[in-house]
């Protein structure tokens, strides 16, 4: 057999049996994905009692796209402007609840002789639950209007980002092995929340703009290769700058999800997500050994112990502290008991890259079947354990605990110094992350391609460099503008603060010296980069090129007209 036809022969025994056992699996009614992972057991090079495949490694390669696929399709159900509605409790369920668990799996880790970093992305996979099994669990039991089911869609939401993350780090540490892992991982989460910044605003920016201008010209065939195509784009540049293809289908995906066409877009490749997600769980159960599981069986049974009892326990305790009442904070917490298939896609990772033993990752398979099959048990006996704790706990008690709140029942805003910095801390952020990226961008690759054109060498240096400087501030000036520049609704939080209280003036003023402070820092860098005039005569200058370019009216123009452009962007998908 030719070496096409073989792959052909792989990809049709792998479809072929996922095929038959899904239907089987739907007739018990139950999950697909652990279809699919039984399928792969059974064509897998481990058990030779059916057909099995012959080459693994091409198998890898169709589940790595598989990957991509899946990412790309949670990126397309998640948004921003809903995340951020949802308040602080959701965030701080997540939070406490993703960091409970990376303590109890790191403590797991330390007492089977781990290192510190296997141990900590134990936890990791640990803490993460899996979102289609819990979507479809309230889809099957009618729970997708109740109370906590709104609070556990965000927290899976927010674990799924988490998970980007942990695989980030996992390819870091792989990387940093002889040198100190900490630091490389701090400068690797700068970085990735660098590029997270530059990437999301740029796109948003940019592609709605241009599917917008073409939208008459765009069929569902079009919309469809060209989803793909900036899939696979942003796939290649997250790998270009050091990061893992599901960050950057992640990301292309999130950007696509606030366009008009997210759920055009959505409808269309979610033929392909399943394909392409039904081989990767194939390859998955095809890595189940059965040796390994029966060598492991008490590793496998501690983590499913841990998962249903401590796990339900330490989401539930997290949403109480977070200010959810009880009776949601148990039915949130016994929902989020299993382990989800985002700890597969760690585990591979992980495996790939060294950083754990090659049998976690069977063992993490096995132990996440298990609790995938009591998953709608478990979300039944959150009642019950609710009516219980109800009964033996006093009426001042529960009455204390439902009407909890972490920071406070009122609802009036706090007027301090955090409503001073809050207003325009986003603002500054972003703006100063793309007058970097532009400053980078410029001095990398425009004025080196600009030294490189004909006839500049007849040029004065000093003409040169006088061009280039008015080029560079020309390009940043509405950055800058944005950066120092006070929206109607700030100044009037200002003028109200210093009312209240004669004290807040002092932090308008420092805040305000900070973000020009920053402003300074971007026209000296440009300007110390093309002349050599003693630094004083550059810092006056400076200062000098910030108030014309603050008090421009033309960059104020160009400034507005830019945000207008991205608000309009962003809500998109609200028209």
């Amino acid at each position: 057999m030719s070496e096409n036809l073989r792959l052909v022969a792989d990809l049709a025994l792998i479809l072929t049996s996922a095929g038959v056992v899904t239907v089987i699996f739907k007739l018990l009614k139950q999950p697909l994905v652990l279809g699919y992972l039984v399928a792969g057991f059974l064509v897998g090079p481990h058990l030779h009692i059916f057909p099995t495949v012959t080459d693994v490694s091409d198998v890898e390669v169709w589940s790595e796209i598989g990957i991509i696929f899946m990412m790309f399709a949670v990126g397309l159900e998640f948004s921003f402007k809903k995340l951020m509605s949802m308040g602080s409790k959701a965030f701080i369920t997540a939070f406490l609840g993703i960091l409970g668990m990376i303590g109890v799996g790191a403590l797991l880790g330390f007492v089977m002789g781990w290192g510190t970093m296997e141990s900590l992305f134990l936890g990791g996979m640990l803490s993460m639950s899996s979102t289609a099994i819990i979507v479809k669990a309230f889809d099957d039991m009618k729970l997708k209007d109740q109370p906590f089911a709104s609070l556990t869609t965000v927290v899976l939401i927010i674990q799924d980002i988490v998970a980007v993350v942990l695989m980030v780090l996992i390819s870091t540490v792989a990387a940093s092995k002889n040198s100190a892992p900490g630091r490389e991982m701090l400068l690797s989460i700068v970085k990735l929340v660098f590029f997270l910044i530059l990437w999301f605003v740029v796109g948003i920016y940019l592609i709605p703009t241009l599917l917008r201008k073409f939208k008459s010209y765009i069929n569902d065939e079009n919309l469809l290769i060209i989803s793909i195509g900036l899939c696979f784009g942003m796939v290649i540049v997250a790998n270009s700058v050091g990061f893992s293809s599901a960050l950057g289908a992640f990301v292309i995906g999130s950007i696509l999800a606030e366009t008009a066409e997210s759920q055009r877009i959505e409808h269309l490749t979610e033929s392909i997500k399943n394909l392409f997600s039904a081989i990767f769980f194939v390859s998955v159960g095809m890595m189940i050994d059965p040796q390994v599981l029966v060598q492991y069986w008490k590793l496998i049974l501690s983590l499913v112990v841990i998962t249903l009892v401590v796990k339900a326990f330490v989401c539930s305790a997290s949403a109480v502290v977070a200010g959810a009442n009880l009776e949601d904070s148990i039915k949130s917490g016994f929902t989020l008991s299993q382990i989800g298939e985002f700890a597969f896609i760690i585990a591979s990772v992980a495996v790939a890259q060294h950083v754990m033993p090659p049998h976690i990752y069977p063992v993490i398979i096995a132990a996440s079947v298990i609790t995938t099959f009591t998953t709608p048990y478990w979300i039944k006996l959150a009642t019950p354990v609710y009516k219980g704790l109800e009964k033996r706990m006093s009426p001042k008690m529960k009455h204390a605990l439902d009407a909890y709140a972490l920071f406070g029942s009122s609802k009036e805003d706090k007027k301090s110094w955090r409503s001073i910095i809050g207003s325009n801390i986003t603002s500054v952020v972003v703006f100063s992350v793309l007058s970097f990226a532009i400053l980078f961008s410029l001095f990398n690759f425009l004025i080196p391609f600009l030294q490189k054109l004909p006839y500049v060498e007849k040029i004065p240096n000093w003409w040169f460099n006088t061009i280039c400087a008015v080029i560079s501030l020309l390009i940043i000036s509405p950055f800058l503008v944005g950066i120092v520049r006070n929206s109607p609704k700030t100044l009037q939080l200002y003028r109200n603060l210093v009312q209240e209280n004669r004290a807040n003036m002092l932090v308008v003023i420092v805040w305000t010296l900070i973000r020009f402070v920053i402003v300074f820092y971007f026209v000296f860098y440009i300007l110390v980069n093309f002349y050599k005039y003693t630094k004083w005569v550059i810092v006056l200058i400076a200062v000098a090129v910030i108030f014309i370019l603050v008090l421009s009216r033309r960059n104020l123009n160009r400034f507005a007209s830019m945000e207008r452009k991205f608000k309009t962007n962003l809500n998109g998908d609200e028209d």
